[in-house]
């Protein structure tokens, strides 16, 4: 199981949104909660790369069927 940090989800996703930004999307459940990994104030957000890939295939397919429909 991979998780990524918010470097990583701009750097191989794709995704360029910055802190502030995904923290709305979150807050609106447009994006994967992230969890953290490690204690006290060295604690990182990260996300599952599995969900980032299925939050990603999910837009594609909703692109799709617009496109279709």
């Amino acid at each position: 199981m991979k998780v990524l940090t918010r470097d990583e989800l701009r750097r191989l996703k794709g995704i360029p949104w910055g802190r502030q930004h995904l923290a709305r999307k979150v807050q609106a459940n447009e994006f994967p909660r992230p969890f953290k990994l490690g204690n006290g104030a060295q604690a990182w957000n990260v996300w599952l790369e599995t969900e980032i890939d299925a939050w990603i295939a999910q837009r594609a397919a909703e692109r799709n069927a617009a496109a279709a429909g």
